[in-house]
């Protein structure tokens, strides 16, 4: 069911509408070098096919995962001999090109830049992270949305109903329900979905043969067909990628903006992804200093009682200990106070360095001591007339702790 042309392609319309980069790219008749990035299944391989038969351009593919230097100096040969012969844009199409090493990059890079291929790479990490600077510059990274409900369902339809190459071809059809729960079960992801639903079919098919083996039929798929081929289906959460990084950050800032569900909810995204829970609860650790601080003291209290229960109990009940920590920070009041400290505390001792500690704070230990005048002048706090001390080294007149309102 690979789309045959760019009209027949679901999705990416900010890229492929008339006017959008990669409908004026075939319009002019020749591709840029690109970077695809885009979450698994939203069709980066295909669109790059498509767009290379669109121009008439030579496609050549290689895998980040198993292709090595030799087999990059074998395409651009290939394509020195393609152009100088026939004139022909030759596009080399790098699957996971965040897979390739620096020396594989820097293999490729001469030859995108002299314009002896142009690369099409397709990634589903930051190109800022994984992609050399000097490679990425030398061509357009292009986001990819994961596909909307309305273009899976399209793609969901579409092998239903296609006689030639769907599933109509054998009988196969599908209630609106079936239909609804992949839709709603593919999280943009087309591939996913279509293997979903050949699962689905192939029970199916296989419940008509046991009803009536001599005539099996119409075959239709239900949602109970669907709901079992959709068990196991792993989340697209990457705990070293993407993933990682961006569910991190949005359960911080949930947190931050004191939005309990939404805390919640990309915690649970992260553990459905098999992240760590301990590495949640350091960070919800770190955020009760960072950013509830001295707003609610003891933030720092709970949550290291949470980690030490969650060590005690794992999981699944674990993550009851784990909500009511994430709710009592998403709930507390902020104060970035202790954080702001911090950073001007590093700034000053940077910047001035280890001037020398006032005399009147130094221990009188020795007759040496007392003979440089260390610890004359001391008051213990809470003396009776006890003036107030200087403790800041000469000179030095930083205001690093400036208090919120809402500390305590």
């Amino acid at each position: 069911m690979r789309p045959r042309s760019l009209r027949e392609f679901a999705g990416q319309s900010h890229l492929l509408a008339p006017g959008r980069t990669l409908a004026n790219a075939v319009d002019a008749g020749e591709l840029p070098s690109m970077i695809l990035w885009g979450p698994p299944g939203c069709g980066k391989t295909t669109l790059a096919r498509l767009l290379a038969e669109a121009v008439e351009a030579d496609l050549s593919m290689l895998s980040g995962v198993t292709s090595s230097v030799k087999d990059i100096r074998e395409q651009v040969e290939r394509a020195r001999r393609g152009v100088g012969l026939f004139g022909r844009q030759f596009i080399l199409f790098v699957d996971e090109i965040h897979r390739f090493n620096k020396a594989q990059q820097d293999a490729l890079l001469p030859h995108v830049e002299r314009g002896t291929v142009t690369l099409i790479g397709a990634t589903t990490e930051n190109p800022g992270f994984q992609v050399n600077p000097a490679l990425r510059s030398r061509a357009r990274v292009l986001t990819l949305e994961p596909l909307t409900d309305g273009a899976i369902r399209d793609v969901v339809e579409a092998a239903l109903t296609d006689a030639q190459r769907g599933l109509a071809t054998h009988g196969v059809s599908a209630e609106p329900g079936a239909v609804d729960l992949l839709v709603s079960s593919a999280h943009g992801d087309a591939r996913s979905t279509l293997n979903a639903l050949e699962t689905a079919a192939r029970a199916a098919w296989a419940r008509a043969r046991r009803v009536n083996p001599g005539d099996l039929g119409d075959i239709v798929v239900t949602s109970e067909d669907v709901t079992e081929s959709l068990r196991g289906v792993t989340s697209h959460y990457d705990r070293s990628g993407d993933g990682h990084y961006r569910n991190t950050s949005a359960f911080i800032k949930s947190m931050r903006a004191s939005d309990p569900d939404a805390s919640l909810y990309y915690m649970r995204r992260m553990l459905a992804g098999g992240e760590d829970p301990r590495f949640i609860l350091r960070r919800a650790l770190i955020f009760a200093s960072e950013d509830v601080g001295l707003a609610d003291p003891s933030a720092l209290t709970h949550t290291s009682a949470a980690l030490a229960a969650f060590d005690v109990v794992g999981l699944p009940e674990g993550e009851i200990i784990m909500t009511q920590a994430v709710l009592y920070l998403a709930r507390a009041p902020k104060s970035r106070a202790v954080y702001d400290a911090t950073k001007r505390a590093r700034a000053v001792v940077e910047r001035a360095g280890h001037l020398p500690v006032p005399a009147h704070l130094i221990n009188a230990v020795t007759e040496v001591d007392r003979e440089l005048g260390h610890g004359k002048g001391y008051r213990m706090p809470g003396q009776d007339g006890a003036p107030s001390m200087r403790c800041m080294p000469e000179g030095l007149d930083e205001v690093i702790f400036e208090p919120d309102p809402s500390d305590t």
